[in-house]
C-alpha cells in the first residue's frame, strides 16, 4: 500500500504562510549557528503519536512502527535557528522512514539555492537535496574507521547542541495533553488538524533559547 498521508487539505499553501523567507532567517539567526552553520534554514525531526490498532491486518502493518513497536502516526516538523517552528507535515502511517516522509511532505518544495538542513542520522537525504544545491548538516557517521576522529567528535557535539532545540519543540506541542493516550480511530478526520494547531501555538509559548 502507498504510505500516502492520512489528510489533504492544502498544506502547501499553509506551510508557505509560516515558513520564514532567507532574509528574515538570516537576520535573526542566533550567534550559535551563525559562528558555525550559517546556511542552516531549517532544522528537522519525526515524532510519532499512538493510535487505536486497526482490525484489518494491511492497516495494521501500514500503521505499525517498528520504532515504536505499536501503531502511530508520524509527522516531520521543523524549527528555524531561533527554535519557531516553521514547518509541520501532514500525519503519516507509522511505518512511513524518515527519507521517505521528508520526500513527501513539501518539505524540500520551499527549500532555495543554497540552503541548509540540520537533522539527525536518520535522514539520509542528501540525493533530495543535491538538485537544489542544499545541504545537510548531520553527524558523521563511523562506516569503515575504527573509532571518530577529533573533528568527527567536535561536529557531532555541535550539531547534537543545535538541533536539540528540535526535540523540545517537539516536546512543547505534546504538552497540551491531546496525545497522552492512544488516539481513537474515530478522531483521523480531526486529528491532524490537531496535531498542527498544537505545534504552531508553541510559537507562542517564548523562545526555545
Amino acid at each position: 500500500m502507498d504510505k500516502l498521508p492520512l489528510f489533504s487539505v492544502g498544506f502547501l499553501t499553509f506551510l508557505t504562510c509560516i515558513w520564514p523567507s532567507r532574509e528574515q532567517v538570516d537576520k535573526t539567526m542566533p550567534k550559535s549557528f551563525k559562528d558555525t552553520y550559517p546556511s542552516v534554514r531549517v532544522i528537522i525531526d519525526c515524532t510519532e503519536i499512538k493510535v487505536q490498532t486497526p482490525s484489518s491486518l494491511t492497516l495494521h502493518s501500514e500503521f505499525y512502527s517498528n520504532y515504536k513497536s505499536t501503531t502511530t502516526l508520524k509527522g516531520l516538523i521543523g524549527i528555524s535557528p531561533t527554535g519557531s517552528v516553521t514547518f509541520v507535515s501532514a500525519l503519516y502511517t507509522g511505518s512511513i522512514s524518515d527519507r521517505e516522509i521528508t520526500r513527501r511532505s513539501g518539505l524540500i518544495e520551499l527549500l532555495e539555492r543554497s540552503d541548509g538542513g540540520m537533522a539527525d542520522k536518520g535522514f539520509t537525504i542528501e540525493e533530495l537535496l543535491t538538485p537544489k544545491n542544499c545541504t545537510l548538516n548531520i553527524p558523521p557517521f563511523l562506516r569503515e574507521k575504527p573509532q571518530f576522529s577529533a573533528d568527527d567528535v567536535k561536529k557531532t557535539q555541535e550539531i547534537a547542541k543545535l538541533r536539540i532545540h528540535v526535540e523540545r519543540a517537539i516536546r512543547r506541542a505534546k504538552e497540551f495533553h491531546l496525545f497522552d493516550s492512544i488516539v481513537p480511530l474515530s478522531l483521523f478526520s480531526s486529528i491532524n488538524q490537531l496535531w498542527t494547531v498544537c505545534c504552531i501555538l508553541t510559537n507562542f509559548k517564548g523562545s526555545l533559547f
